[in-house]
């Protein structure tokens, strides 16, 4: 939960300009930037890879070439567990740049007068964007591959029986799913001038 909360809030403040008579801008405000941007997106990618090989592989192959292809690509051996981490690392990364392009956000705000605070706008907010994002992201991909690989490592390794076994995307879903039905409550409670549940 506190992971899928968590975001960086990047300070703007927008330049004074005059309308008219009235000057206009001058307030400060902030962009977030969510640690897990992403979501669980980047996990189902990386299950679907992982499926696809060993599917193919039990129509077009037999035999030995088929048995290492479904051993490489199982998400339950060591190997599997490698490169399912590191599909799930390399996904987050495409989807997070995907949902956050530092490129238009850095030349939407240099469009309406806004800055970063002691960052130039334009290439030095760009650069300054994608390595803010660079740094998020490595800590939400890490959560996401070790909260989809350790229910498996501990099942396998641990020793623990199968009836136990709870999926880490499983658990993402649920996360997610609970915690954009308590804002929309929350919502609804602001709009009738009700004590919220989120403090």
């Amino acid at each position: 939960v506190f992971v899928q909360q968590a975001l960086r809030k990047i300070p703007i403040q927008y330049a004074k300009r005059v309308d008219g008579r009235n000057p206009v801008g001058g307030q400060n405000t902030h962009l977030p930037l969510k640690v897990n941007a992403a979501g669980v997106i980047p996990v189902i990618f990386a299950s679907a890879f992982m499926v696809t090989p060993q599917t193919i592989a039990t129509f077009f192959s037999s035999g030995k070439t088929a048995g290492t292809i479904q051993y490489i690509f199982d998400h339950t051996k060591p190997v599997g567990m490698v490169i399912f981490f590191a599909l799930i690392i390399a996904f987050t990364y495409f989807y997070a740049f995907v949902q956050v392009n530092p490129e238009k956000v850095a030349e939407n705000l240099k469009k309406q007068g806004g800055y970063i605070p002691g960052i130039r706008p334009g290439r030095n907010t760009q650069t300054y964007l994608t390595n803010v994002l660079y740094r998020l992201t490595f800590v939400g991909s890490i959560f996401l591959a070790a909260v989809s690989i350790l229910p498996v490592f501990f099942i396998k390794f641990a020793g623990l029986p199968q009836s136990v076994q709870i999926g880490g995307t499983s658990l993402l879903i649920v996360v997610g799913v609970a915690l954009d039905t308590m804002k929309q409550l929350e919502a609804q409670l602001v709009k009738r001038h009700y004590k919220g549940f989120i403090k």
